[in-house]
């Protein structure tokens, strides 16, 4: 299985998620056919920067080369073997005329036995500079890119039974109750229209098993 995992703006600059996270992915590593890609953008870690008079462009850059930096760390300190790029470097994913490209050179040489942790750092060849992409646009264009088997995002609620109760494990974005959009769905990924497993970061551990997440179609 090739999936992607976005951790959302709110559950970057949370530290109890985050730990939770990295020991899930220590129990996915040693499983076959697995290879993780786990994306994010900035967090409120931004607002800290802008604090001290940094200018919000310049602020998210070095908040999302930061977090990048940081993941990895913390991620090595669960035992995890992770890779962390910001995709900027090596024109990994570069925009040209509004179009992403991605360098699948570059990407075969990747161990895939490590966890690739990308940022959504991105160079705009218009511009000549780099950029941060939104991170819904990221996780659809390395889901179709890559032929990804799943799409993750992260519920909003840190409630760790929410998927224990009678609740559907198939959904539907169009038909989806709005007081369950609006607590377990990330700000970010709340007009998300694409295919997607919605599950906790304590039963991330269960990959590849889906029994714990719900998909919504």
């Amino acid at each position: 299985m090739l999936y992607i995992a976005a951790i959302d703006y709110e559950h970057l600059d949370n530290g109890v998620f985050l730990t939770t996270l990295a020991r899930s992915l220590s129990q996915q590593q040693g499983k076959e056919a697995v290879r993780s890609i786990i994306i994010h953008r900035d967090s409120a870690y931004t607002e800290r920067i802008i604090q001290t008079g940094v200018m919000r462009e310049e602020a998210t850059v070095r908040s999302v080369k930061d977090l990048n930096n940081r993941l990895v760390a913390l991620f090595a300190d669960q035992g995890v073997s992770t890779v962390g790029i910001n995709p900027s470097q090596r024109n990994f994913i570069t925009k040209k005329d509004n179009q992403l490209t991605f360098d699948h050179s570059f990407y075969e040489t990747l161990p895939s036995q490590s966890v690739l942790l990308l940022s959504s750092l991105i160079y705009d060849m218009d511009s000549e500079q780099n950029v941060v992409l939104e991170l819904p646009k990221m996780a659809q264009f390395l889901y179709k890119e890559l032929g990804a088997d799943e799409l993750f995002i992260f519920s909003k609620s840190d409630e760790s039974e929410i998927f224990t109760t009678d609740i559907s494990d198939k959904m539907n974005w169009e038909t989806i109750d709005p007081s369950f959009r609006e607590k377990q769905i990330p700000n970010e990924f709340y007009a998300l229209n694409q295919p997607v497993q919605l599950v906790t970061a304590r039963d991330f551990n269960e990959i590849p098993d889906l029994k714990h997440s719900i998909f919504i179609q």
